[in-house]
């Protein structure tokens, strides 16, 4: 099992930033791929980005440009650089992993609350 703790969400004004982390633990060999996610009132959850161990990167067409994933391998860590938000960004944003290159991401964290003002 994988256990995924984000941290760093929070209320912003439109165009501030914020910056997510989450940490992995437990058998972190099946994190290759992590990634992250939202969920807004009323939709449902959408991919935001996600990056391989090999440090690759894809985004939502949404939020290039303006957020950056990363991660430190050695601490398990994954980042989210959100800046210059929208009060659409506005969700609950969740850390996702998964081992392999196919299928669905098999472990989530709780979410934490990114709140955007306008």
């Amino acid at each position: 099992q994988v256990q995924l703790a984000e941290s760093g969400g929070g209320l912003v004004q439109a165009g501030g930033s914020l910056r997510l982390s989450c940490a992995a633990s437990g058998r972190t060999f099946s994190t290759n791929y992590m990634g992250w996610f939202r969920q807004a009132p009323g939709k449902e959850r959408e991919f935001v980005a996600t990056t391989i161990r090999d440090g690759s990167t894809y985004y939502a067409d949404s939020v290039k440009g303006r957020f950056t994933i990363s991660r430190d391998n050695a601490k398990n860590t994954v980042f989210l650089q959100m800046n210059s938000l929208k009060p659409e960004d506005t969700a609950v944003y969740y850390c996702a992993a998964r081992g392999g290159a196919v299928g669905p991401y098999e472990y989530w964290g709780q979410g934490t609350q990114v709140t955007v003002s306008s």
